[in-house]
């Protein structure tokens, strides 16, 4: 099983990114998929998580309003499209699957991370 995120950068505040995470391997049937990060000198933190099918996502209060998960199920791929990007968005950002929600103790696999760098 191997998830490859790509899609980080450096970016300046106010714009978008779109952050993406291919998953192979096997299929996470029933579980769900989400994005975590990482800021330097912190705890990884949950972001926003999606459902099997695509249809129920949840997010950090960080995240509501401003980011968007999303899922393609045809190409096993996972989205994070950032709006609004904030220097305080800032971190190394992974991606994971097979977990629950936000949870990020249920996750099973992980990505390597791709670093967004925010400048004001």
């Amino acid at each position: 099983v191997q998830l490859q995120a790509s899609g980080g950068g450096l970016v300046q505040a106010g714009d978008s990114l779109r952050l993406s995470c291919a998953a192979s391997g096997r299929a996470f049937s029933g579980r769900d998929m989400g994005w975590f990060r990482q800021a330097p000198g912190k705890e990884r933190e949950f972001v926003a998580a999606i459902n099997w099918s695509g249809s129920l996502p949840w997010y950090s209060d960080s995240a509501k309003g401003r980011f968007v998960i999303s899922k393609d199920k045809s190409k096993n791929t996972l989205y994070l499209q950032m709006y609004s990007l904030r220097p305080a968005d800032t971190a190394v950002y992974f991606c994971a699957a097979g977990g629950m929600r936000g949870i990020q103790e249920t996750y099973e696999f992980w990505g390597q991370g791709t670093q967004v760098t925010v400048s004001s």
